[in-house]
């Protein structure tokens, strides 16, 4: 529904073309400067922008295939080959030329940089007085560092950012542009005179800015077009002769625009533009966009103070989007944690979900919630009718691939949630289960709101002459509002990421229980099926981010060591430090829950091979930690499974030796006569001990009694999958310890009377 300025077409248009319009490879220039493509090896001139004449008096064809020391003389060529040796030539621009042209000397900044097979070098007239346009926009640039460091929002480093790009360059207006998920933007910031209207707050479509030009913009940070009504400068040949294709301009700074662009501006009223890219994590977040009402050239030095604002900015914003819902954030995490004790505490995990407060609900904030496990559902809050969460459960069974879905608007992707709008317009779920319909899905209701558009959003069509269609830029950006329906609020990233950590949650809870589980069930090959999809999912689903985040904090620290500052760099330290964790209790957490479904080996095994086989393992710290080793008589022979026993003592060994801070260290290994079977077995230390009240929770899965650091770490597992062992042979494990004085394991591979 449509207020006022209505446009309505009647029929369907395609708007991919614009998508797919080429603008990496124009064929032509800005002819504000000029560009050469030469041949590396030896700096011959492949091809040349043809308004080379303007500058020298030389036709193209004088220049194309001879060496580049026909137009710069041999000393500066040298210049130019030096700086090649650099691997990163953004490094090395602008390089100053000095070129002799008839009576003139022509003062140029080079630019240079690789495409593909070929060099190209770009050259513009040198702006006057450089040093002490140094000095000044150093100042410029470091005042305007200072505030920025100093905001504390978002918003507030938006506004800051828009002011001091226009007192560096001059713009008439400057403008911080903010891109959605759905690549819709929004002025979040705006600095400009009184007489211009105003466009902050306004949004605009994706449409604005095509798939490709977003591609662009976040492989070359920064964009000029001094005069939109230039007439381009065709480069000669149109294919380069070392590749046989179009040059690719995806990095030149002079390169020809988009018709469609240049018509846009016409349409805005701008002679001249400016953009500067903000990126954030690998993503384009946003641009600085520069509007100027005449041409405007801004030299090579002043952009490249811009783009490092907008390098710096785009630091910044991680942190200051982070602090801005951080109290929120500790909230989601105090919930979370509660949701795990509940879970925890009882027999039906689901019931930890919804029965107390806070629930399922306020993980989210979200106005109702269901749990579809086994094809059972669980409600709390306001949620579609049964019939309809199945329906929906079907849909997602069938169309969900990723770990976790979210939208604030259902009805674009399932049509059929139309009509439960008023509960769930919005919908954020994820699955537990790769071969079940196993889910956990949030919902908010439908929210009814007005959005201001710079201008109708729906791009118009023409009829040309001969009563074809032909697709323009908007003519209009004027207020124009659109009532939104069907939408509820969206979902915050935090909430994503709350969500995924239940996921992560939940998975191990049902992994825990699931041997129980499957002790009491008579279909116990359903359930083994439904361990084995637990297990892919932890192993997949969550291991491999992990790895992601593990080698892109790496890569920060490597490419980026010298732009983070100290704090930065021990904060992507313990990242990396924590995904290594995570990942240790990840591996622990799996074998465990494959303990339960690998078929013993029993044979008769002689135990002094196995401890001497542990023993041999763990030789290295036995000899770093002095750790005298006592077995006061040999060791029985008992049937069992030699591997699994042997993976007993090589936990209850590595324990004694890491939990002893005594000066002489000693692990005693033997076993007790009983006058009827089993064989008693113990280990033995003189270390830290356990007190009493530990001696049942020291077997539960990741229940550490130290921190991480202490004590050589370690993921707290190493007591359950032994315990796990044991009783899968028919015994019990029991500690009997003096706190401060050392610690006794026992064990028996059948049960004791």
């Amino acid at each position: 529904m449509n207020s006022n300025n209505d446009i309505t077409i009647p029929f369907q248009v395609d708007l991919t073309n614009c998508d797919r319009e080429p603008i990496h490879i124009p064929g032509s220039i800005q002819p504000h400067g000029i560009l050469l493509a030469l041949k590396e090896a030896d700096l011959t001139i492949l091809q040349v922008s043809n308004n080379i004449f303007n500058f020298f008096g030389l036709h193209p064809e004088e220049l194309l295939n001879q060496p580049l020391h026909k137009l710069i003389e041999s000393e500066q060529v040298h210049l130019l080959q030096d700086c090649l040796s650099q691997e990163n030539l953004s490094f090395v621009n602008p390089i100053e030329f000095t070129i002799k042209s008839g009576d003139k000397t022509i003062h140029f900044d080079g630019i240079v940089h690789r495409s593909h097979q070929v060099l190209i070098l770009e050259l513009e007239p040198a702006f006057s007085e450089k040093d002490n346009a140094f000095f000044r926009f150093y100042h410029l640039v470091k005042l305007a560092m200072s505030k920025l460091q100093g905001a504390a929002t978002v918003t507030k480093l938006s506004q800051i950012l828009a002011k001091e790009i226009k007192k560096i360059t001059g713009f008439d207006r400057v403008m911080i542009y903010r891109l959605d998920d759905d690549w819709n933007g929004i002025v979040i910031a705006e600095e400009k005179p009184e007489y211009l209207t105003a466009y902050l707050g306004l949004h605009y479509p994706a449409s604005d800015i095509p798939h490709q030009a977003r591609q662009l913009y976040s492989q070359n940070w920064l964009r000029l077009i001094p005069d939109a009504g230039y007439q381009s400068a065709a480069i000669v040949p149109i294919n380069n002769p070392e590749t046989e294709q179009p040059l690719d301009l995806s990095m030149s700074v002079l390169r020809s625009v988009s018709p469609l662009h240049v018509e846009y501006m016409h349409n805005m009223g701008v002679k001249a533009s400016m953009s500067i890219s903000i990126m954030k994590n690998k993503k384009l977040w946003g641009l600085i966009a520069c509007h100027h009402q005449s041409p405007k050239y801004i030299p090579y030095e002043i952009r490249n103070a811009c783009e490092f604002l907008g390098q710096m900015t785009s630091l910044e914003l991680g942190t200051k989007e982070d602090s801005e819902d951080s109290e929120y954030k500790i909230t989601l995490k105090s919930v979370h944690s509660k949701l795990i004790e509940f879970m925890s505490a009882e027999k039906n995990f689901i019931e930890g979900l919804i029965n107390y407060e806070p629930n399922l609900l306020n993980l989210v904030n979200a106005q109702g919630a269901a749990v579809c496990f086994s094809g059972e559902y669980f409600t709390v809050g306001n949620t579609p009718e049964k019939q309809d969460l199945q329906d929906l459960v079907e849909w997602l069974y069938q169309n969900l691939r990723e770990d976790i879905f979210y939208t604030d608007a259902l009805s674009q992707v399932y049509p059929q949630a139309e009509k439960f709008r008023d509960v769930a317009s919005g919908l954020m779920t994820f699955s537990f289960s790769k071969t079940q319909k196993n889910y956990v899905l949030w919902f908010r209701p439908e929210v009814v709101r007005t959005i201001n558009w710079g201008g109708n959003p729906n791009k118009p069509v023409e009829v040309t002459a001969n009563g074809g269609l032909r697709l323009s830029p908007r003519k209009s950006f004027e207020l124009w509002k659109e009532i939104v329906q069907f939408k509820s609020r969206p979902w915050k990233s935090c909430e994503v990421d709350a969500a995924l950590e239940l996921r992560s949650a939940i998975i191990g809870v049902v992994l825990r229980k699931a041997d129980e589980l499957a002790q009491l069930n008579i279909e116990l090959e359903r359930s083994n099926h439904e361990l084995d999809a637990f297990a892919y999912i932890a192993s997949h689903d969550l291991k491999e981010p992990l790895r992601g985040i593990h080698n892109y904090s790496n890569f920060l620290i490597e490419d980026y060591g010298q732009t983070i500052n100290d704090e930065g760099k021990e904060k992507l330290r313990t990242l990396i430090r924590l995904t290594q964790r995570m990942e240790d209790l990840i591996d622990s957490l799996l074998y465990f829950s494959r303990l339960g479904r690998v078929d013993l080996s029993m044979q008769q095994t002689d135990f002094n091979g196995v401890v001497r086989r542990s023993l041999d393992l763990l030789s290295a710290r036995i000899e770093e930690m002095q750790v005298e080793i006592r077995i006061p008589r040999p060791l029985p022979t008992v049937y069992c499974d030699r591997v699994q026993v042997g993976e007993v003592f090589n936990n209850l060994i590595a324990n004694a030796i890491k939990y002893n801070d005594k000066a002489k260290k000693w692990i005693e290994i033997g076993y007790i006569d009983h006058p009827n079977p089993p064989v008693i077995f113990y280990v033995r230390d003189n270390g830290i001990g356990i007190r009493e009240k530990h001696f049942e929770a020291i077997f539960r899965i990741f229940k550490r009694l130290h921190g991480l650091s202490k004590y050589g770490g370690g993921t707290g597992a190493g007591l359950t999958i032994t315990k796990k062992i044991v009783e899968r042979h028919g015994g019990k494990i029991w500690v009997e310890s003096a706190y401060g004085e050392g610690s006794t394991f026992y064990f028996t591979l059948q049960e004791v009377d």
